[in-house]
This record gives structure tokens, sequence and C-alpha cells, in this order.
């Protein structure tokens, strides 16, 4: 289905929507600055407790949580329907009926940007109607699933399809939980002036649901005394922030002997430390985003892990361990490759403290793809893409010496069984190299050299075996808030 809320946003407004709050996020990050940390670094920080947690009376407002959801729902409809006037927008108790039976469900051929990315957007915005008026995680879940049915039964005239489904719900709970915590984690409730309303426009920006609610609950602007200071979110959250220029190759020589080199930017947040609360869902999340010079679109990477549960197996003091369940949603899209996926794994991430201050730290990870979309170069219906379910792998090392020079090697695998389009099956790879070497306090430079690479086996066509070389440069700001 296309998300009627994005025909508008995608021409003028979607890049904004991203960019912007990029842009005023580093503005406001870069008001502190920290020392170089990792993910165990944060732990032994004990002048603060890593938390998050609701305050232990904080009201749950359903009715006004479910007529947000309506909300969510009737808005793009609206703009659709009476502004754009879409076809398919022209709904009726003849294509409602239809869509509620069930034997209507049929996958659709909707361009990758608005199933990978608008979908789970839109999911978001039914998940925080709930997060957003006093709900836990796992409460909020049902709510975003119902407004996803919602949306595929009542608001268009088509046949409701599968992927929207899974991508408005599983994306909206992941897309949903990581900006309403950072839209909280934005917002100084002890601070006056303009800084502070900066970030409470920041914050609505990052989650609108977040932000509408504080200004009907009079939290907009209003300073809380020091009083209270013991339901904040104190959550420890790291940042880097590059900027410089990358090349693609989207042929298949596998170099970099063709294109040219554009600008881009890329922010990588940590929030809260993985070892802390691991019971609690998403105490750790880690956000990476992209943007710049290309022929596909402004955005070309949002990735977000997010931890369910976690377990520590430490061996010693110089050996730490942890096991990881995470959410993750991933999404990619520039000039030479595209993909995007939805999963769930268990994940083991260690640090071995060696002498001298050296330190290697390991992270592997395997687990189930619900919903992936691989680039298909025969089309299926006008598609470009086909969609499996399958099995994820990824394992990092890396090390450093002296918090000055840090190196590290990344592979990510998947294999995918199509379910809904050219009868294949795919394995893709990707391999980076990462050399980042510290020139001043917060202030590195790095390179980035790897690979995508995409083999399709195709039972009425003939395989597919490319490789994509990329390159990146850039210099690296860290902070630490």
């Amino acid at each position: 289905m296309t998300l009627t809320l994005y025909h508008f946003t995608r021409k003028y407004s979607g890049r904004l929507r991203i960019i912007l709050p990029l842009l005023l996020f580093i503005l406001f990050c870069s008001q502190q600055v920290g020392a170089q940390v990792n993910i165990f670094d944060l732990r032994k920080q004990k002048d603060t407790i890593t938390r998050f947690s609701d305050p232990p009376a904080k009201q749950k407002r359903f009715g006004r949580a479910a007529l947000e959801l309506g909300l969510a729902e009737i808005a793009p409809w609206t703009y659709d329907r009476y502004i754009v006037n879409v076809d398919y927008a022209r709904i009726s108790w003849k294509t409602t009926g239809h869509n509620l039976n069930p034997g209507s469900w049929t996958w659709d051929n909707d361009p990758f940007q608005t199933n990978q990315f608008g979908h789970p957007y839109h999911g978001s915005m039914f998940y925080s109607a709930f997060r957003s008026n006093g709900y836990s995680f796992w409460q909020s879940v049902p709510a975003t699933m119902v407004g996803s049915y919602l949306w595929e039964t009542f608001a268009e005239n088509q046949a409701p399809a599968p992927n929207d489904f899974i991508n408005t719900s599983f994306g909206g709970i992941v897309l949903g939980e990581m900006t309403y915590r950072l839209s909280n984690k934005i917002i100084n409730n002890h601070r006056r002036g303009f800084k502070r309303q900066a970030s409470e426009v920041l914050g609505f920006l990052v989650n609108p649901m977040n932000g509408l609610n504080r200004i009907i609950d009079g939290k907009w602007g209003k300073v809380v005394g020091p009083a209270n200071r013991s339901q904040d979110d104190s959550s420890k959250v790291s940042a880097e922030f590059d900027l410089g220029a990358r090349k693609f190759n989207s042929g298949n020589q596998g170099l970099l002997t063709h294109g040219r080199f554009g600008w881009f930017g890329r922010a990588k947040l940590l929030y809260g430390a993985s070892n802390e609360n691991l019971h609690t869902p998403f105490s750790n999340i880690s956000i990476t985003a992209e943007f710049g010079k290309d022929d596909s679109s402004a955005v070309n990477v949002i990735s977000v892990y997010g931890s369910l549960a976690g377990w520590d197996v430490s061996l010693s003091d110089s050996v730490e361990n942890l096991i990881i369940i995470s959410a993750n949603y991933d999404y990619i899209r520039n000039a030479a490759f595209f993909y995007g996926g939805q999963s769930v794994k268990a994940n083991l991430l260690s640090e071995f403290k060696l002498l001298n201050g050296f330190k290697v730290n390991t992270a592997v990870g395997a687990g189930l793809i619900i919903l992936g979309a691989a680039p298909d170069p025969y089309l299926y219906r006008g598609r470009n893409y086909d969609y499996g379910s399958g099995f994820a792998i990824n394992g990092r090392a890396g090390f450093n010496i002296g918090n000055r020079f840090y190196y590290s090697i990344n592979y990510r695998g998947s294999w995918l069984m199509t379910i809904n389009g050219n009868k294949s099956h795919y394995f893709l790879h990707t391999i980076t190299n990462e050399i980042s070497y510290r020139v001043l306090k917060d202030l590195s430079i790095s390179a980035e050299p790897g690979y995508f690479r995409l083999e399709g086996n195709y039972k009425n066509h003939p395989d597919v075996d490319k490789i994509y070389p990329y390159l990146r440069i850039s210099t690296r700001y860290r902070v630490n808030l």
C-alpha cells in the first residue's frame, strides 16, 4: 500500500524531517564535549546511574491514546483524499468489506522508500500514541499492530498487504521506542530560555506524539525543580559525527574506478550502557543515520539496534561478556545498492583488556530476518525488489591503542528465501574496514573502505553476482552527553 502521509512529505518535507532534527541535534550535542567512550566504558562512569523508567505514578490515558492513534489514521487519509485527491484514498463500505475478508490480503508493489521507510515511520506514530500516554514498551506493541491493521483495511481501497503490516508494526515499534527515548532525553526540564525552547522543538520533531502530549499536559517549557531530578532519564549518550567524501561503484568491476566523490554526513548515537538495565527493552540503543549527495535519495542509511533483554556472562574483570537479544531495523539506499530489513538477533559482546591499555572489542550476532527486501534486476510486477525471510549473521572485531588509534573490521551477511517475487534466494554480504586516528581531544580522521555483495540465485533467470565497492573518508567529532 502507498502510505499516504509520505505522498506529500517525500516530495517536500521528507528530507527535512530527517536532516533538520539531525542538524539541530548536532547543535545540541556541541554544547557539551566529553571523552571518547565505547559500550563498556559507559558503565564505569559511576557518577550517574544509567537508567530510564516512567515515573511510578504516571497515569495511563487510554482514551487520549486511542484518540491520537485515530488522528494518526485520519490526518494522512484526509490529506490524500481531499487535498491531493489520490485514487487509493477513495474508500467506501464496499472497499472496506473487501479488505476485511482475510482472503483479500496480497503483497503490493509500492516503491522501496515507501514500504521500507514510510510505513515504519507511520507505525511509530501508532506506537507513540500509547507510549507517550503512560503505557510501557510491551503495552504499546499491540497498539502498533492495531493501527497498522486499521490502516490496511479501512484507509485505502487497495487490498491489504502483508509486507505493509509487518513493516508498519515491527518497524514502527523499533522507530517508535527509539524516538520516544531520544525525545525525552533531549529535553532538559531544568533549563530555561532559548536552549530550553530549542530542545522542546527538537524533541517535538524527533517524536511528534510525545511533543503533542507535552503541550497538552502543560509540560512544554515548564521548569522542574531539583527535588524531581530522580525522575529524569540519566542514561548516557555518546555520539560520533562524520563529515567527508564518499565514492560508490555501481558497476561490477570490484574496483573504485568509476564514479566520483561526493560529500556525506553521518551520525552514530549510542544511548545507554549495554550492561545496565539488561532486562529493560531499549535500555541500550545504537543508531546510525547517513545522508549526502547521491542520485537515489538524500537519506542513505537508517539503522537502529535496540536491546530487548540481556545477561552478563563475564568471566573476569579483564574478560567481559554480554549476551543481548536485539530488535533491528535497517534501511540502506544509495546510488549503487539498496536493502531493507527487520530482524531479531542474539548478540555476544565482549571486551578483552590486555597489557598497556590495549583493548580488543568483539561482537558476534545471529538471528532471524522477519522480512527483508533485496534488489531484483528482473523486476516482479514492476517492483525492483523481492521480499523474503531468512537468517542473518554479523561479526566485528576492533582494537584500541591508547584511545588514539582505532581499527575495526566488520562483516554482515544475510540469506533470504523469496516469499514474494521471482523464484529465488539471495546472499548479501557487507565487509567494512575502518581506521581512525585521534588528532585532537575529540577530533579524529577516519577512512572506511568496504563493499556490498549481492548474490541472487534464480529459478527462471540467470543468476546475479555483483560487487559494489565504496570508500568513505571523513573527519570525526566525538561527544559524550
